[in-house]
């Protein structure tokens, strides 16, 4: 069974002949209504080579199915729509009022003058006229003129100057039955009308074509060359009508002018006669689909292989990067300068070194460590905040690699695009750093806290402080060897003060000698231990800095449009076209 006698059966019925659907599963309307809903779908977000052509292309794809294929498959008993369109000045109105034989339609000099589209269609036709795309944009008037099973409708300039007068007379085109395209002798060599005729063979539309004011002494001449031209376009089969110049004039056109046209028209006329023009054109307009189709699951596809670089590319970046950020911190110099300065301020003011430690353990009366723990604030703000630079820093040398891999010369295509905005990266980069800081700090507050306490009160302890937590700092508290000598961590405690103590250990983390000497005489081996449990947890927060700055680079690639089988709805669609036709 062939795509017209489908086709037909669908219409006869308003639905799916029982042979068809046995044959098939399927109806035509069904396989285009979910044609329409994938090309919907599929997205083109990596300005790759062709990319914007094959976007475009998708646009066209899109009109069609809206404007054109799937209203018309839904109503199929609606009569032939006649597009009359051309470029300004063609005469499309004066030709589209002289077959009414009344002034239906604005003509004149004044560019422009289709300012609203016209549609006309015969009284007996306006019950089985159903709304739909044209009906929206154009102005309808009953006319006996009109050949029955037609309906003409008078558009706006292809090339109009209004950018809205263009646009509707481009989508009056898609939801064309035939394309009636009118230019004149001294135009049709112009590339809006092989445009216009080359997208209408891309569609599959039926169409014919009105030559307009030729003089009569070249007549036969340019119908020639006009006839040539249309051959070596691949549209042999294409009507044409040549209407004479008949020099400056206002009004209609002489009746025997038009009657060719006229003539042809009504040859189609009648539902049965109209019905091959529609059939012609669906079948056409589906024809097309495939390729269509195809060269759009080639683009999504490529956009997807362009993704796959792109990650391979932020993959080998992120290893090396993260490396180099915790061997920054491991090595000891993430707190710099400002650290050691501060210290000098406390070894004057607070007496830091001069703590008295007898057998192991520190000496000092609750007072003086209240006083400490107070001067320790200060250290421990320079502390997180050199922290905070640390990982900041560490985000921006990831981000200086990201954007040389994916933006410098030999990047692969597509990479600029995926990375975000400077200023975005940058207040993100704070927040996280902060927040990371925050945790860390919390963490030997833990640390410090749960030095020489037996695990199972240190995980009650940690489970006080941030139950969400408790799992994460339990196995940092793990890490860090029970004192056999309660009494050195007692002491510690009560000469620096819990967050005193913890400001020291986050300063030795950060690579202050000098706070690392003073734990090792207060807390002995355990010392070291302990600030090496921070350092290190610093040390995978600088590394998590990394990840992060890559993560929204690789969030943007892992969307549904790149994924591996972004295309596969188009190729299912595409199957079920080709059984189709």
């Amino acid at each position: 069974m062939n795509l017209g006698t489908r086709t037909a059966a669908l219409g006869r019925r308003g639905g799916v002949d029982p042979d068809v659907a046995d044959q098939l599963g399927f109806t035509v309307h069904d396989v285009v209504r979910d044609l329409r809903r994938d090309v919907a779908a599929a997205a083109l977000p990596l300005p790759i080579e062709g990319s914007e052509e094959a976007e475009a292309s998708r646009r066209r794809l899109l009109a069609q199915l809206d404007e054109h294929l799937l209203p018309r498959l839904a109503e199929l008993s609606s009569p032939a729509m006649v597009v009359v369109a051309g470029s300004t000045g063609a005469g499309k109105s004066t030709l589209f009022n002289s077959m009414l034989g009344e002034e239906v339609s604005d003509a004149g000099v004044l560019r422009p003058t289709t300012r609203e589209p016209v549609l006309a269609v015969h009284p007996h036709d306006a019950e089985v006229l159903k709304p739909g795309p044209v009906t929206d944009l154009a102005r309808v008037v009953h006319h006996t003129k009109v050949p029955r099973g037609t309906a003409l409708l008078d558009a706006p300039d292809l090339d109009s100057f209004l950018s809205a007068n263009r646009t509707t007379a481009h989508q009056l085109l898609e939801a064309a039955d035939l394309w009636l395209f009118v230019t004149t002798a001294a135009r049709y060599g112009d590339a809006l009308p092989w445009q216009a005729l080359g997208r209408a063979k891309e569609r599959g539309a039926s169409v014919a074509m009105v030559l307009n004011r030729v003089p009569r002494e070249t007549l036969t001449t340019v119908r020639g060359d006009l006839s040539a031209r249309l051959r070596e376009h691949g549209m042999t089969d294409v009507p044409l009508f040549v209407v004479p110049d008949v020099g400056p004039h206002e009004g209609m056109l002489e009746p025997a002018l038009v009657a060719p046209v006229l003539r042809w028209l009504t040859l189609l006329a009648g539902p049965d006669r109209s019905r091959t023009v529609i059939l012609r054109t669906l079948k056409g307009a589906l024809g097309a689909l495939p390729d269509w189709v195809t060269s759009l699951a080639d683009a999504v596809e490529d956009q997807g292989d362009a993704a796959r670089r792109l990650r391979h590319t932020v993959d080998m970046v992120v290893p090396d990067a993260a490396a180099s950020a915790r061997r920054t911190v491991t090595a000891g110099t993430a707190g710099g300068t400002s650290i050691a300065a501060r210290w000098s301020e406390l070894v004057g003011t607070a007496a830091l070194e001069r703590v008295a430690v007898k057998d192991g353990v520190a000496r000092s009366t609750r007072r003086a460590g209240r006083v400490r723990e107070q001067a320790l604030a200060g250290l421990r703000t320079e502390v997180e905040a050199a922290a905070q630079r640390a990982l900041v820093a560490a985000s921006a040398r990831a981000e200086e690699r990201l954007v040389a891999a994916l933006a410098g010369p030999g990047a692969p295509a597509g990479g600029a695009s995926v990375l975000p905005p400077g200023r975005e990266r940058g207040a993100r980069r704070d927040v996280w750093a902060e927040s990371s800081v925050g945790e860390w700090a919390r963490l030997a507050d833990d640390v410090a806290a749960g030095l020489g306490t037996p695990p199972a009160a240190a995980r009650a302890s940690a489970a006080e402080g941030d139950p969400a937590s408790e799992g994460d700092r339990d196995d940092v508290v793990h890490q860090v060897p029970d004192l056999s000598e309660a009494p050195r961590a007692e002491g510690a405690r009560k000469a620096f003060g819990p967050s005193g103590l913890a400001a020291l250990l986050l300063a030795a983390a950060v690579g202050n000698s000098d706070a690392e000497r003073l734990l090792d005489r207060v807390l002995g081996d355990t010392a070291s231990e302990a600030v090496a449990v921070l350092r290190d947890d610093l040390a995978e927060r600088a590394a998590a800095a990394v990840a992060e700055e890559a993560r929204s680079v690789q969030s943007a690639l892992e969307v549904p449009a790149l994924a591996d089988d972004a295309a596969a709805p188009l190729r299912v669609r595409l199957a079920e076209l080709r059984r189709l036709t």
